[in-house]
Order: structure tokens, then C-alpha cells, then sequence
């Protein structure tokens, strides 16, 4: 993510240049970089907006030293725009998203327009890095800020947008398949910035104006939406569930055998090596793989969650925490308890001939691909270089429901 955002960020002061605009870079302690911005004059902070809690923290102390001004260029809606009748926050999906629609509006097209001047003048070319007590000045590499550059391999934001464009007619049907490209691929760009959700929203208002069906990935973008507003009124969801009380059974050979992708169920496994070898992981495998965590092996969810952070390219604090608490049924509109996903079905369905799970299992290639999804033919077989599944899911389902039922 570092090597991402550090390359996306010299991107945006090429494109500056070409406008006639300068982009300065500072590296530090942003609460020491702008004590020092204020020192020179500058009046105001324009930013978009985040909810988790370290960037309302930042934000707030931010605030104490220069005027705030949040752009809410983040998500669609501010995080009190879209309320029930008695100003509370929604706590089901359905209705939130209802509520948003009827207010959704041209303001959300917004665009803002370039500046025609320089903001700011100071001549040097680098990166300004701040503590309390000097400023040095470092080339544009990375070894001097402490970090190695990734090779990244990474599709332009526009492109994505145009590649979009010919998806949204079948988004709704095809999008649970990973084998697949069906998704908009979208995640990385919105959280970063390096795409602008105004931007996205207008791109899909010309598509309904040619009278595409869009319905199905704007509920997508609501939903993204979502999960920061609650974010936003429920802190503590970060760290702690908001039903039951069961917190999952700590088990590190369990918790190895899932991140090292030995679990012996075929669907799991290729999740995992998805997203160890490429950051990141198809969003219906995400589902399947966060239930297998902690329905299936009672793990606590603040474990896979952390997994996840430390993995995925496109983390995202707010929709990953929201979506392991929906899967492990602790969230505020949960995944209900008793729905259990049973990973061969799901495998089954949604990648009925094997091709996403062999191209991430080659072990598997040969394997007849019935049998992946089978849990007693993979129990039955030894497949060279593959594990036999940890656990037998219809007596893993049976003990996850016991638990739950004791903290009801």
C-alpha cells in the first residue's frame, strides 16, 4: 500500500506540473508539519474526509491549528446526511439505502474545478521531512522514508472506468464469480483518492442517461457508504462486536493453517494465496473465506480482520472491520447467526469448474473437479503436496451454533 500510494503521489505532481500547478511533499508527523505551515502564513486545510478513528483524531488536531475545511470527496453522503426521522443512525442496510436514494441528488455530481495559481512557493524539489525540531530535505526516493519500493502492477483509474462501462449490463449476475472479471476493480482507486467517487457517480449518471442499467453497482457504492457512516456512530466497532457476546476461541494452529492456506478446503485456500500473492481477494471469496474464519473455526474475527489489513492493497478500515462483523454475525445488520456459509456449495456455485481454485491451487489441476467440491471425496483422497481438509464442516456449523446460542 506504501509503494502505491508513494508512486500515485508523484503521479499527481507530474499531472500538476502539466496544469501549471506545484505539489510540495512533506514526510513527518502531521501535526508537526502543519504547526510549521501555520508559522509561514497559510491559512487554511482543504481535505477529503475519513471516519476511522485515527483519521477523525488527525483531523480534529488538525483543526486546532488551522481552519478545517473537509471537501467530502471521500463518500457520497456526509456522515449526517442520511438519517431516520428522530435524527438517529439507520442500523439495517435496506432502509439506509432507501433513504439515501431519495436524497441523492446533482450535488453529489459535484466537481471541483483546477486553481489557476500556485499554492505554494517555497522552491525545492524533494521531500520536506518535519520533526519538532528541524526540517531535511529528501530526494524522491523511498530508501530515505524508510521503506523498499514494490513493483506494482496496476491498471490506470480511467481505464478502469472504461473497462467499467462494458460490465454494469451484466455487474449484477456476474459479479459473485471469481473466475470471472465482472468487478469494477474500483476499491483501490476510492480509497485512495486516486479516483474520486464524484467522478464515478457522474460516470454513471451518462451511462443511465444511454439507458444502462446501473442500479446494481450504485447499491454497491451506498453500501460502501454505509459501512463508514457506521463507522462514524459507532466507534467502538473498530475493537468490539455489537451483538452477542461470544468473542470466537483463540487458536493459533487454526489461525497458521488459514493464513498459510493449509486448510485443505480448496475455496479457502485459493482465497488466501489470492491474496498473499496479489493483495488482494475477490469480494464473494472474501465472504466465503471471513465465514470459514469464524463460523467454521470459531476464530475471533479481529484476527482475520487483522490478516486482511495487513494484506489487502485496497484496505479499507471501515468496510473491512464492518464486513468480518457482518460475516461473524456480531456487526450492527449482521450476517444472521444461524447462516453458516458452507464453503463447497458456495465453491460449487460460483466456481463450478474449478478455474478460479486451480489457477491459485495447482496441486489441484488434476484433481477431478467434482471432487473439490466435495468434502468426503477430499476426506477420501490423498492429493500429492495437499492437505485433507482441518475440519468437517457440518460438525464445525453444529458447535459454532452452540456457542452463539449460549450468548444469546
Amino acid at each position: 500500500r506504501v509503494s502505491f500510494i508513494f508512486s500515485q503521489v508523484l503521479h499527481l505532481k507530474e499531472a500538476l506540473k502539466e496544469k501549471g500547478l506545484e505539489l510540495k511533499l512533506f514526510y513527518g508527523n502531521p501535526i508537526d508539519i502543519f504547526i510549521d505551515l501555520s508559522k509561514e502564513g497559510f491559512e487554511e486545510v482543504a481535505a477529503s474526509g475519513d471516519y476511522d478513528t485515527y483519521a477523525r483524531k488527525r483531523d480534529l488536531e488538525v483543526s486546532h491549528i488551522l481552519p478545517f475545511n473537509a471537501i467530502n470527496d471521500t463518500y457520497i453522503f456526509q456522515p449526517n446526511e442520511v438519517l431516520k426521522a428522530d435524527r438517529t443512525p439507520y442500523l439495517v442496510f435496506t432502509p439506509f439505502y432507501n433513504k439515501a436514494k431519495t436524497l441523492f441528488n446533482q450535488k453529489h455530481l459535484h466537481e471541483y474545478q483546477f486553481v489557476k495559481q500556485d499554492l505554494y512557493s517555497t522552491d525545492y524539489e524533494g521531500i520536506l521531512e518535519y520533526t519538532q525540531t528541524r526540517a531535511q530535505l529528501h530526494t524522491l526516493d523511498t530508501t530515505s522514508i524508510g521503506f523498499e519500493k514494490m513493483t506494482l502492477s496496476v491498471t490506470a483509474s480511467l481505464d478502469k472506468l472504461d473497462a467499467l462501462e462494458k460490465k454494469l449490463d451484466s455487474y449484477k449476475n456476474d459479479r459473485d464469480f471469481p473466475c470471472l472479471d465482472s468487478t469494477s476493480h474500483l476499491s483501490l482507486e476510492l480509497r485512495f483518492g486516486t479516483l474520486s467517487i464524484r467522478q464515478v457517480l457522474r460516470f454513471l449518471s451518462k451511462q443511465r442517461n444511454k439507458g444502462i442499467d446501473t442500479e446494481a453497482f450504485f447499491r454497491q457504492l451506498i453500501f460502501r457508504d454505509y459501512y463508514a457512516y457506521l463507522l462514524y456512530h459507532f466507534p467502538y466497532l473498530e475493537t468490539e462486536n455489537y451483538k452477542y457476546a461470544f468473542k470466537g476461541i483463540e487458536n493459533i494452529n487454526k489461525y497458521e493453517s488459514f493464513t498459510q492456506a493449509k486448510t485443505g478446503v480448496p475455496i479457502i485456500d485459493a482465497g488466501v494465496r489470492e491474496l498473499l500473492q496479489t493483495g488482494n481477494m475477490h469480494n464473494r471469496v472474501r465472504m466465503i473465506c471471513a465465514s470459514f474464519f469464524t463460523k467454521d473455526l470459531l476464530l475471533p474475527w479481529q484476527w482475520g480482520e487483522k490478516f486482511f489489513a495487513q494484506h489487502l492493497l485496497d484496505y479499507d478500515a471501515a468496510s473491512n472491520i464492518l464486513s468480518w462483523q457482518w460475516s461473524a454475525g456480531t456487526g450492527v445488520d449482521p450476517q444472521p447467526y444461524f447462516r453458516i456459509f458452507n464453503p463447497y456449495l458456495q465453491s460449487k456455485k460460483f466456481d463450478k469448474d474449478g478455474y478460479y481454485i486451480k489457477h491459485f491451487c495447482p496441486e489441484l489441476s488434476e484433481v477431478n473437479t467434482e471432487h473439490i467440491h466435495d468434502e468426503t471425496a477430499l476426506f477420501k483422497n490423498t492429493i500429492p503436496n495437499y492437505p485433507k481438509p482441518m475440519i468437517r464442516h457440518k460438525e464445525a456449523a453444529k458447535k459454532a451454533l452452540q456457542y452463539f446460542k449460549m450468548v444469546i
